[in-house]
């Protein structure tokens, strides 16, 4: 299993009148997604149970362990 070895701010994005985001050319290229790529979005919620923040995953890099591992990062971020 692939491993983060950092973390920073890539992109800011943008919602669309559609409710669309788009990634950045620039972006989807680091990260290799082309047309028909599924990646997964992970959310955080505060304490009312409003989402606070989203992550992104290939979905094929999403399983037990990923998501055992984002659970703590979510509630040191919320807190």
């Amino acid at each position: 299993m692939k491993t983060c070895k950092a973390t920073k701010i890539e992109a800011v994005l943008t919602v669309d009148s559609k409710g669309q985001i788009l990634l950045p050319k620039e972006l989807r290229e680091k990260a290799n997604l082309k047309a028909g790529d599924r990646i997964v979005a992970i959310t955080g919620c505060d304490e009312n149970g409003e989402i606070c923040c989203f992550i992104l995953v290939k979905a094929e890099l999403v399983d037990e362990v990923v998501s055992r591992a984002i659970a703590p990062l979510l509630k040191e971020v919320v807190s």
